[in-house]
């Protein structure tokens, strides 16, 4: 036998081992807002689960409750899917930690077992830009199975008359998707400019956003699968469907 041998002490390896354990001790909960409410801010990892199966792996940066209740908010406003059906769990983790990106080790464990779908079909993205406008979305996609819900009531909007710019601004306050529209010096001139009549209280987000183009000429509003945009332009989108054309 040799006098001398190599030892490589794998301290990622050694994290995602550990993490994996101590989440599979945890039992899930429902994702409502009261449980995340008794969660700490802090940082951590966490697991999301449909009809208990795991779909997600993420981190927080900021605070699990923060994060989760943006998954949350998205959730609810899909069609094709219930915030009842999501459990998750999590983690708290050191701040020193997150420089190893643990979520990262644990997304390929899981992927490798053929769990954690949600995790390659674009369900943590966020706005995806301009530039992303026109790309065909996928079948798989999670935006394609769980398409936005543009029947969404708007509870907090209130009938009466306000300008494009403030109905604009509230839509983009309380919808549960992202809704993206020209910001330009001359577009929030017009947007100040023109006045919009709502007629009733909590109308459903199609309809608001219907009466926003239509008094706005040669504006169009588009709904993508993930998301609203709306600009000066006449336009096809590949997965976009025409809401309304401003006279």
């Amino acid at each position: 036998m040799p006098a001398s041998g190599e030892f490589k002490l794998s301290i990622s390896q050694a994290l995602t081992d550990q993490l994996r354990e101590h989440l599979a001790e945890l039992t899930p909960e429902p994702l409502t807002a009261e449980n995340l409410a008794r969660l700490e801010k802090r940082q951590g990892v966490y697991q999301l689960y449909k009809d208990g199966e795991l779909v997600y792996v993420g981190s927080a940066a900021s605070t699990l409750p923060h994060r989760l209740g943006q998954h949350m908010r998205k959730i609810r406003g899909r069609r094709n899917i219930s915030i009842e059906e999501i459990t998750f769990t999590c983690l708290y983790v050191d701040e020193d930690l997150t420089v190893l990106a643990p979520e990262e080790r644990l997304i390929k464990v899981f992927q490798g077992e053929g769990a954690a779908p949600w995790n390659t079909n674009g369900f943590g993205n966020n706005d995806p830009g301009r530039k992303r406008d026109e790309s065909h979305v996928s079948k798989t996609h999670f935006d394609s199975l769980y398409p936005i819900d543009l029947d969404w009531p708007c509870d907090s909007i209130k009938a009466g008359e306000r300008s494009a710019a403030v109905l604009l601004a509230e839509l983009k306050r309380v919808l549960p998707f992202v809704l993206r529209y020209e910001i330009s010096a001359r577009a929030k001139l017009d947007y100040a400019e023109v006045d919009i009549a709502v007629p009733s209280d909590g109308m459903a987000a199609e309809s608001l956003l219907k009466l926003v183009s239509q008094a706005l000429p040669g504006y169009q509003t588009t709904a993508l699968p993930g998301y609203v945009i709306v600009y000066p332009e006449e336009k096809d989108y590949p997965s976009g469907r025409l809401i309304v054309t401003g006279s």
